[in-house]
């Protein structure tokens, strides 16, 4: 797979609430912080105003505009930030496994999110790449994202046999198509991070090298030559384009594929450093506590014992949005 699929892979993202929000007149809606998520949405039509809590400047999203919120701060959605906000929860409590909701006789503002849980303990590896809030407004991204945003509000309007899983599936797909429009654009821009660095041409092929064969014996100087460099440029390039030297995300990212084999696979821990190309358990076991901050057997047992974030048992994340509480599922 690539550097990309590889993380969402780990990261399992779970779409668990899809909605439209149809608005008219003037309106002001707060949402709730919601960790560990990302929220992705498109105005259908019409325009509004996005503001995160933590970031000075509002976002006016226009008709074919979207948006990513990966940070999980409560955030409003307006046509005038001056208005005081109504709760979401009390907005959208009547499609709490999704649907279509109207607001004071809608007819204004459309526009159409999800929002998803990440797995794990790791979410960071996508959420810390990625600003407060990630504004895509080209006209290559809206063509891009029209064809499922449109869909995915035929689905919400007119439900259907297959509905929810056709919705899910939308779902990933927009997500997955911001992700790589703000991948081209943070390219441009000289943003800093892994997601911004697969942009990166030669960078990005030495990233595609580490996650094609994680295994694999790379030294600083194989790296370079994929990457059509001289060592100690592309060392530079890296680290500036990246955020870390080679090696060390060559490890982290062995490492995050060992806790992720630990939690979900009856491998012995010497078959897991073997897969990742250690020739010892020990060697393996130092690196990963050094990365991870405990053993592997430490990890494994913590993450196994740990409740599943599809069905806890106690109703707050569910697959697919159900049986949620109110102030985890909002989404507009």
């Amino acid at each position: 797979m690539d550097p990309l699929s590889d993380v969402l892979s780990l990261l399992r993202p779970r779409n668990y609430m899809s909605a439209g929000f149809d608005a008219g007149g003037d309106w002001s809606v707060l949402f709730p912080d919601q960790q560990d998520s990302i929220k992705c949405g498109a105005v259908v039509s019409g325009r509004c105003w996005l503001a995160v809590e933590g970031r000075a400047d509002p976002v006016l999203l226009e008709a074919g505009d979207s948006f990513l919120l990966p940070s999980g701060r409560p955030f409003r959605l307006a046509s005038d930030l001056r208005l005081p906000p109504a709760m979401a929860a009390s907005i959208f409590a009547s499609v709490r496994e999704g649907g279509m909701v109207t607001h004071n006789g809608g007819g204004e503002c459309l526009l159409v999110s999800s929002r998803f849980a990440l797995a794990g303990n790791h979410a960071g590896i996508l959420l810390g790449a990625l600003p407060p809030i990630v504004h895509l407004r080209s006209e290559a991204g809206q063509a891009t994202l029209r064809w499922p945003v449109e869909r995915m509000m035929q689905e919400l309007r007119e439900p259907r046999p297959g509905g929810f899983l056709v919705i899910q599936h939308l779902a990933h797909m927009v997500l997955v198509q911001a992700l790589r429009l703000h991948m081209a654009d943070g390219s441009a821009g000289g943003g800093v991070g892994w997601l911004s660095a697969l942009g990166d041409r030669q960078v990005g092929a030495a990233l595609a090298a580490m996650h094609g064969d994680p295994a694999h014996r790379w030294t600083l100087q194989s790296l370079a030559e994929r990457a059509g460099m001289s060592r100690s440029t592309f060392a530079l390039r890296f680290r500036e384009a990246v955020g870390k030297a080679p090696m060390d995300y060559l490890t982290r990212w062995r490492m995050l594929l060992a806790g992720d084999r630990l939690a979900h696979s009856r491998e012995t821990i010497s078959a897991i450093a073997s897969s990742l190309g250690y020739e010892s358990e020990s060697a393996f076991t130092t690196a990963f506590k050094r990365v991870m901050g405990c053993s592997p057997r430490q990890y494994g047992r913590a993450q196994q014992a740990a409740p599943s974030a599809s069905g806890d048992g106690d109703g707050r994340i569910v697959e697919g949005g159900r049986g949620q509480e109110a102030s985890s599922v909002v989404s507009a």
